[in-house]
């Protein structure tokens, strides 16, 4: 299969997230791989901010979307209305939806947002990439690749824009940043928001950013290397030895 028939499949979430994508390193196996390379490939439950950061994702790149998530009216997921509704998933409350239609209604109001979202033609949403880094091949979906703007735009929420420059490096926006301009040959920028006030930010990438990317990403290698493409290393063996 050649390179143009991969990234067609990728574009289809049960392949990008399924058995398929599996075959293929990508920035959320970095946290693992760093930090306990024994967890790699386990199946990951989802959670609630993975619910409401798809929706959010949703509300902007692909509205249509939206009725394939169940909304439940019902102040906490503690009710007994809420347990019998859900069937056990996690569905969103609708003061969550609330929330985030005020969050949509923000960005898109804002001319230099909606500019970077909306132009036609040389604008995709949603776009799979896939390439070789340090001897693996990686894989990754943009949001948005704006072609004018020769730019990758990823769309992040915070509870706390003022402390985003800091929180980047925690979540390792910083190796995916390094991982997608790799796979797309632009440049990076973040198009925050801040949950709670509303207040929006684009952060582009210094070079020290990229290069911090680039150090976790040969870590994460490295790990990826030794734990599962060396035939005579046992895990079992492996310890972790540091000095307080």
């Amino acid at each position: 299969m050649n390179k143009k028939e991969i990234l067609k499949k990728l574009e289809q979430d049960e392949h990008y997230y399924g058995d398929y994508g599996k075959q293929f390193l990508s920035n959320s196996d970095i946290s693992t791989l760093l930090k306990n390379p024994l967890l790699y490939g386990e199946q990951k439950p989802k959670t609630t901010a993975m619910v409401i950061g798809g929706y959010f994702h949703t509300a902007i790149l692909e509205p249509g979307k939206l009725k394939n998530f169940k909304i439940i009216k019902s102040s906490t997921r503690n009710t007994k209305a809420y347990k019998e509704m859900s069937g056990g998933e996690i569905c969103l409350l609708q003061h969550e939806v609330d929330k985030i239609e005020l969050m949509q209604e923000a960005i898109m109001d804002n001319d230099i947002c909606r500019g970077l979202i909306e132009n036609l033609g040389t604008v995709e949403y949603e776009v799979p990439g896939v390439t070789e880094i340090f001897g693996n091949i990686w894989k990754g979906k943009a949001d948005i690749v704006n072609h004018d703007e020769r730019l990758v735009i990823d769309l992040k929420t915070t509870s706390d824009i003022d402390k985003f420059k800091w929180s980047s490096s925690k979540f390792n926006y910083d190796s995916q940043a390094y991982i997608y301009r790799l796979l797309f040959d632009y440049d990076m920028v973040f198009m925050v928001i801040d949950k709670e006030t509303l207040q929006i930010g684009l952060f582009d990438c210094s070079s020290d950013f990229y290069m911090s990317g680039r150090d976790k990403v040969r870590k994460a290698t490295d790990a990826y290397e030794l734990f599962y493409k060396t035939d005579d290393f046992d895990s079992k063996q492996y310890l972790i030895t540091k000095t307080l």
